[in-house]
Formats: C-alpha cells, structure tokens, sequence
C-alpha cells in the first residue's frame, strides 16, 4: 500500500477528559508495575483498540494530560551505563604499578621506623589522587553535558498540532510521527504506515531491513522480530514514513529489557592515549634499566639496602612520566570541550585528535554550503516562454514577469499565466510541506525546503494545497528517494485520475512525451547555478496503487511536461572565507551532491572549491572509476594499468561530484582515501551513515541531520555550517600541539634527572637528591602544571600550516631535538652546580641539596614557559593568555618555599631558607634555560628556512 491510513481511536462519549481513569482501567500502570499481570500484547491489539486503551484521540493528548502521564511513568530515558561516583575515580587513582611502588615503600618506612617519610609518602599518594581526581571529574563533567546537547528530538501531536519535542518527554498515549532516518523513540503501535521499513538489528540481530505494516495481523505470541505492528525504541527507520502510538516508554520498553547488553558503549580509549601509553612503558623499562644499574653502583659501593630501596623507588617515580595518559586525556577534553563551544560536538574523543589530521572536506552542498532556503525564481514552459519569478518568501501578491531581459514591467500573457498556474497546481499537489501561521502572526514552513518553495509559488498564484485537495483528493503517492529523484501523487479529480510527478529533470524527461526540445534549457539554468526540477502531470489507466507500482517500477509513461522550474539556494555568508581559509590550511574541499553537474559546478566555482577549466564527476562516472582505480594493480600491461591508474586519480582529483547517490558516496570516500587523504565527510541522511563510518572523520548536521546520521557521525555540528568544520580543524590542530607540549615538558623534565643521577655516580659523588626529596620535586613540578599547559591556547598561524602526516610519530626529530637539549642542559647544570658546592666550596651534603632541589624546581618552573611553544619565543607570548598555567607555576615555587620554612616539613624534607644572594644565583641559572632554548628554537628555524629556500631551488 502506498496510503495506508488508520485512524481508529475512540474518545468518551460523555465528552469529558477521562483519559487518566481509562489508563488506570487498561492496566497500563499494572504491567509497567507488576510483571506478574503479564504485559500487554500491543502488537497483537488493532490500532483502534491500542488508541482506546490508551486514551489517544485523533489530535494527540492536550498539555495537561501530558503532566499526568510523565508523573505516573516517569521520563522516556533508555537505560545508560552510570557515570563512575568520585569514590569510584579517586579508587581508580591507585591502580596504577608506579602507585604499588610507593604503597611498598611507605609500609616499608613504617616497618623500620621511619614513620615521617611513610607520613610524607602517603601525603603525595593522597596529593595525586585528589588532583586526578578533579582532572577525570572535570573531563567526564565535559562529556555529559555533551551528552545533553545531543538529545533525540521527535515530532508527536499535541492539542491538534505537530510539536517537536525531546525524546524523553513522550508518554504512553502520544502519536509520533516518523520518517526516513529518524531513530524510534520509544515502543510504538503503529497507525500509519507508507513503505514503511524498520532496522531492528540492535535487538534481532537481523542486519536486513524488515517492512512494517499497521493493519498486519499478528500472533500474541509472536517474537520481536515478527510484530509488523510494532516498532522499537533504539531501532531505526531507514525508509519510508509513520504514524505511532506510544504504548511503553524508558525501562518498560524491550530495549529497557536488555538494557545491560546497552551498557559500556562509551568513549574507546583514544589512539593518541593508547601509544603514549605504550610510550610511557618503554620509558619505564629504560629507566627502570637505568635504576637497576644505579643500584648496583650503590651495592657495590657498600650502601644499605633501605637506602637502596627508597632511592631507586623515588627516582623511578619521579623519572617515569606516568602521569602522561593522564595528562593527554585531559588535553584532549579541553579539546572537546572547545570545539562545543565552537558549535562542533565530539561524540568520540578519538577525533579530536584527528580533525587537527584532515587533509580533505568531502561536504554536501545543500545546507551545509549555502542556506538551504530555496526559492523558485525562474521557470521554462514547454515552447519559448520563459518566465521571472522575484525572490523572496513573501507570499502576497503578483510576481511573475516574462524573463525576456526586459525591465519587468510587462504582464504575463494569459495563456503563460495558465500554463504557470497547471505547474504550480501540480508542485502544491505533489507536496508534503506546510505553511501556517504562528500564534504571534508569523509564517512558519514545516518540511522540505524544495515543497515550502512550491508552496509559496502556489500562494502567490491564489493556491492552497487543502482547497486543491478538496477538489482532487489524493489516492496515492510515491515518496521521494535519493535513488529515485522523483516524487509523485496520483489525485481524483473531474477528469478523472490524474499523475502529478516533480523530481530532477533526468528523471522526469522520460516519463513525458514532448520533452527533447528543453534539455538545453536544463543546462542552461544549472550552469547558472540554479537546482532544476522539471514537473509534469497526465490522466493515468487503473488504480492508484497500480500507477504508483508502475511508477516505481519505471513502467509509467506518456505524461504531459508541465515545465522547469529553477531554485536558487543562497550560498551562507561564511563559507567563501571558510574554504579560503581550507585551502590556506593545506585541507582540500570537495562538493557532493545530488544536484545537476552545472549546478554544482557553478555553486563551487563562486566559493573558489573549483576553476573554470574543472569538471564534475557525474554518479554514474564514480563506479567505472572506482572499478579503474582498482584494476591498476592487476593490469597485466603497462600501458592500461597507467590508463587505470589516471582515471583513479581523476576521482581524487574531481571538484565537485555530482547527482551522487548515497552508495556512490562511500564509494567516493574510498578512493579518496586511497588517494593518502584523511577524509572528513558532512551528512545528514539516513543513506549518509555509510559514507560517515567510512570517512576518518563523520561529521553529522545537528538541526537537519537524521538520528542515524548523527549516531554513525564522530562529530555533530549543531549549527549545519561549514565554517565549523574548520574552526574544528583549527581546535584540532590546537589541541594536538596542546598534546607534544605537555609529552615535552614531562619527558624532558624526566630525563633531566637520570642525566643528574648519572653523572653523580660516574664521578662517585653522593646522591644528588634523597628519595623523598625526589617525590617532593615530582609532586610540585609535574602535579597540575602539564595539565595547565594543556590549557594553551592556539598559536598564530594554526591554520597557515599543512596537516600533519597521518604517521608523524610524537617522537619526531623536533621532539627528540628539544627533548634531549632541554633535558641535557638541565641535567648537566644541576650537576655542575652540586659538584661546584660540594667540591669546591665545600658545602655540607645537607646544604648542597638544599640549594640543588630548589634549583630544580626553579629550573621545571622556567621551562614551562619554554614548552609553551615548540616555534615562538616565550617572550613572545603573552602572560594573560594562560593565566591558569602562571597561577600553577607561582602556587608550585610558593609551596616549595613554604615547605623551607614550615617546621616539620622542612625536616622531613632535609630544606631550610636559603640567603637572599643564592636566591638570586639560582634563580638566574634556572633562566639561562630560556636563552638556551631560545637560541635553539632560533637555529632550528633558520635551518628549516634552509631547507625550504634548498627545496625550492631544486624545484626549479
């Protein structure tokens, strides 16, 4: 059936709103409460009886009824996994091996007497399980209040009226309304179906669409998968359009049944994480090597095995960056938490990190390039008449002009005037938009924007759709698809059953008999930029769903061409810049669409996407080039696997893409992807989803994307502009530079005190620092400095650079350059000073230390403002953009410097004030770092300009 309507429900005759009571009566409450009742077999109820026992009339439950039912059964909330408690991630802080580490070592203070360093141990134990605390509450705080932003939205009558609501506001009672792409909100009965097919695979497991009928009947027995009636909360519509009834929402549904299969499904761990964690290991096997070697020097020199111990705990810990993973995730939410701001919502942290990779935007044109508000302005009757329709949604008055190049003060002819009239008749009949009036007076368009422009057409010629449906009702219709690219209505009227077909002008040309004189016509308008449709309308044999079969079938012809109609779709203001600043960035920009090759053409050519001399590629070139490109590698001749290789990268070279279907897009994505792009790709359908897991990034529209575009989407632009993206990109790039800051803080930091240490024993000098000198050192430097660090924000110039190499390890030549000066000269300089106080001056051991742990804290507090950028000077940026990072570097040295003087901590510490003099020494040894680093960033960049000025030499 093409039609399907069932609005049986029943109301009470009494005319009083009895619905609470007849809800009490139907055991709604008993089944949601008591299994023991059984439930309610709904699929097996036909609709007339769902409706009653629900109390639904026809026009949706009124507001008041709503508040009733959402007290009795609650919010319409699918089971989801429990955020962990703060009891929870504070346990979790312990479970680490270095953590284990330190647990030994304060037992074994306590087991020989040291109690103050067992005190002083488990204070840092404590210390760092309050700070990652804080950092994960914070990143998972971030995370849902995402959550919230992307709410399911459905669209349910009430009091008369279609509303659009959030999910978790329905009740049992309401009527939804569902079409293509949209996810089911709750458990539904069916009312209303038309080509209605469901996705049901999350609690079927069956991967094949199944169709849905309302009037289909059904066993009471029958399983899940066999309850045509039904639809379900969590599956997916993927074709077709709906009419439900509510009948179990929240736990009560058959997803809330196995809610715990559900559970678990969030954020996977980061790759970025997961190498550095992998990095982190390695490290630790190094140093724990190098400990291993230090501790044999120990043993060899007769040192007792608790100093040993304790030694070669703090020196692990401290040394190990283990709290990189840590550092990383966090950085990587502030990320997310930027983009949100930014209008672009993470659903995977995953791509935060990749975005900042993208070296190509596959977007959709309609929507997400220009404004999506189209306007017919232009049309071309059957002949020569030609006619100008002025722009606007205005729809009072008289606008049609010839479009003869005149100045627009000749009236239409009135045998033009009619022929204006039958097209526009037929674009409001083959409609499914409404125009309506708000309650401030306002014209509020609800639909597609291609039947809102034949809407307004219609009204300004005098037409309504309801006074022509009163004339010609409608028997039938066959929906619009992105395969089919047409849409039609077959209506009854005088003359007796009639066609009203409009949809691309491919594919309504050859269901009419006097179209080959206006092709040239359809080239002209899109080549200037206009969406073409053509309409056309003709009496037909048979019933309407015999017409509709044969439509779809392709069998329907002989219809009678009404004319073209062209839409212009404005372009958004931003994106011009936008792909400006695309292209600035070294990130491509390609255009899919389903628009006519000229269209898209001439919309890319106006936003610099493609140039004079480019082509589009058309859908049905994709596939033989798809098939080409793959073909290169087993062409047996030279000469045709070069011939197929070309035509491949002519795929990854094409512009625009266009009259695209939804398969042909993932195929797209592909060869893109083979071309060595990391891909990001716009969409918004259900056919879209596809494309969206294959691309590297999916980027969903937030306002007109369909549920299941948003879920098969990395990320979700919640305003539907381009320019989004790139600020994403940007926020990206940001958040990965964010990332090598803090991996070159803790590491070189790290490697500054193995290279102390080691130098210390190679000339048989005492240990620089004591164990719980070193836990006191890694406490203050690295506790919540590498996390303010992650707080940067981006540098000039973000997006002036290419992306990076999808396989440019972390540990790049700069890193390990930077990494190794910095850890170098800190290491070296420490021990020369401890050497110079030790040797030459002939200070005491205890002071010596004194001055070299206030050294080093002095010294991690000034490279900080190093590792601000890997390019630009510190002096070069400016304090006030992280007042965060300057807050924790002067509350890190203050700490230090009230551990000298505070008693107690000062004993336990081995620390004592220091004169005023030696302040001043140290202070400016520790800023010697800065010209050391900057000298090296210096000559790093004129040897890079080298390179580049050699480069572009040879290239000449």
């Amino acid at each position: 059936m093409h039609a399907q309507q069932h609005r049986q429900t029943s109301s009470g005759s009494d005319g009083k709103d009895t619905r609470g009571d007849e809800v009490d009566r139907s055991g709604m409450t008993l089944e949601l409460q008591t299994d023991a009742l059984g439930p309610i077999p709904w699929h097996a109820l036909n609709s007339a009886r769902a409706a009653e026992q629900l109390a639904s009339p026809d026009d949706g439950l009124s507001a008041d009824e709503v508040g009733r039912r959402q007290e009795r059964f609650g919010t319409n909330r699918l089971p989801e996994e429990q955020s962990p408690g703060l009891g929870q991630t504070f346990l979790r802080q312990f479970t680490n091996p270095l953590i284990y580490i330190l647990l030994a070592a304060a037992l074994a203070s306590v087991f020989i007497g040291a109690v103050a360093d067992a005190l002083f141990i488990g204070a840092v134990l404590l210390l760092n399980a309050v700070i990652g605390t804080i950092q994960e509450s914070k990143a998972e705080s971030s995370a849902q209040a995402l959550k919230s932003m992307m709410k399911v939205r459905s669209r349910v009558l009430r009091n008369g009226r279609e509303q659009v609501v959030d999910a978790e506001e329905l009740v049992p009672g309401d009527r939804v309304r569902l079409s293509a792409g949209d996810s089911v909100p709750a458990d539904l009965r069916l009312l209303e179906t038309e080509d209605l097919r469901a996705d049901e695979s999350l609690l079927t497991g069956e991967s094949i669409p199944v169709e849905k009928e309302a009037d289909a009947s059904v066993d009471e027995e029958a399983s899940v998968g066999e309850r045509q009636t039904m639809l379900h909360a969590g599956t997916e519509v993927p074709d077709g359009r709906a009419l439900g009834l509510v009948c179990r929402t929240g736990q009560a549904t058959e997803v809330g049944k196995i809610a715990r299969s559900l559970s678990g499904a969030g954020d996977t761990e980061p790759p970025l994480v997961i190498r550095l964690r992998a990095l982190t290991h390695r490290i630790a096997l190094v140093v724990l090597g190098a400990v291993a070697l230090l501790v044999v020097v120990q043993l060899l020199r007769g040192a007792g095995l608790t100093e040993i111990f304790f030694f070669a705990v703090a020196l692990s810990v401290s040394a190990i960056p283990a709290g990189l993973p840590v550092a990383i995730t966090v950085a990587l939410s502030i990320g997310r938490h930027r983009m949100a701001e930014r209008n672009v919502i993470v659903r995977r942290l995953p791509a935060v990190e990749g975005l900042g990779t993208c070296t190509l935007i596959a977007s959709d044109k309609t929507g997400t390039l220009t404004a999506n508000e189209l306007t017919v302005t232009r049309i071309a009757l059957p002949g020569s008449a030609r006619v100008r329709v002025e722009a606007g949604k205005d729809p009072e008055g008289d606008r049609l002009r010839p479009d003869d190049g005149g100045d627009g003060s000749k009236a239409l002819d009135a045998e033009t005037q009619a022929a204006v009239q039958r097209l526009a008749s037929t674009g409001v009949l083959c409609n499914e938009a409404e125009l309506r009036e708000t309650d401030e007076g306002d014209l509020e368009a609800v639909g597609d924007t291609v039947d809102v422009a034949f809407l307004v057409l219609g009204q300004r010629l005098g037409l309504t759709r309801a006074q022509l449906l009163e004339r010609q009702p409608e028997q039938a219709r066959v929906p619009f698809t992105s395969k089919r690219r047409l849409a039609a209505t077959f209506n009854q009227g005088d003359e007796g059953l009639q066609a009203h077909v409009k949809g691309a002008a491919e594919a309504v040309l050859p269901l009419c008999t006097d179209a080959k004189d206006l092709q040239a016509e359809v080239d002209d308008l899109s080549g200037r930029g206009f969406r073409v449709l053509a309409l056309a309308t003709g009496p037909v044999e048979g019933d309407a769903d015999d017409a509709a079969h044969r439509l779809e079938a392709g069998e329907l012809g002989g219809l009678q061409l009404l004319g073209l109609v062209g839409l212009i779709d404005p372009l958004r203001q931003e994106v011009p810049e936008a792909v400006r600043r695309c292209h600035q960035a070294g990130v491509g920009v390609r255009m899919i669409t389903g628009d006519h090759p000229a269209t898209g053409l001439s919309i890319a050519r106006q936003l610099g996407i493609a140039g004079e001399r480019d082509a589009a590629v058309t859908g049905t070139e994709v596939r033989s080039l798809v098939d080409a490109a793959s073909q290169a590698d087993q062409a047996e001749a030279a000469d045709s696997g070069h011939e197929a290789r070309e035509r491949g990268l002519r795929l990854g070279r094409a512009p625009v893409f266009a009259r695209v279907e939804p398969d042909q897009k993932t195929a797209i994505v592909g060869a893109l992807q083979d071309q060595g792009h990391y891909v990001a790709v716009t969409g918004d359908g259900v056919n879209d989803a596809p494309a969206l897991r294959k691309a590297n990034i999916g980027v969903a529209m937030g306002r007109a994307g369909t549920d299941v575009a948003r879920r098969a989407a990395d990320l979700i632009l919640t305003d539907d502009h381009f320019a989004s993206i790139v600020n994403g990109i940007e926020q990206g790039r940001i958040a990965y530079a964010n990332v090598r800051k803090v991996v070159w803080l803790l590491i070189s930091t790290g490697a500054a005190e193995i290279v102390l240490f080691f130098l210390a024993f190679a000339l048989n000098m005492p240990l620089p620092l004591g164990a719980v000198q070193l836990l006191w050192l890694n406490l203050v430097t690295n506790g919540i400095q590498d996390v303010a660090l992650a707080f940067e924000k981006g540098e000039p110039g973000v997006l002036k650079r290419p992306p990076r190499p999808t396989d440019q390890p972390i540990f790049d030549r700069r890193m390990i350059e930077q990494t190794l000066v910095s850890g170098l000269y800190m290491g070296l300089v420490a021990f020369g000073v401890f050497y110079w106080l030790l040797q030459v001056w002939g200070w005491s051991e205890y002071d010596a230390r004194n001055s070299l742990l206030l050294l080093m804290v002095l010294f991690e507090n000034v490279h900080i403002f190093n590792c601000r950028s890997e390019e630009r000077s510190a002096f070069r940026i400016p304090l006030q953009a992280n007042l965060l990072l300057i807050g924790t570097v002067i509350a890190a040295q203050g700490v230090h410097i009230l551990a000298m003087y505070l008693p107690g901590l000062s004993d336990v510490l081995e620390v004592g004030p220091v004169p005023l003099w030696e302040w001043g020494a140290l202070l400016g040894i520790a800023l010697s770092l800065l010209v050391v680093i900057e000298l090296f960033k210096l000559l790093r960049r004129w040897r890079e300009g080298s390179d580049r000025s050699n480069g572009q030499v040879a290239e000449a």
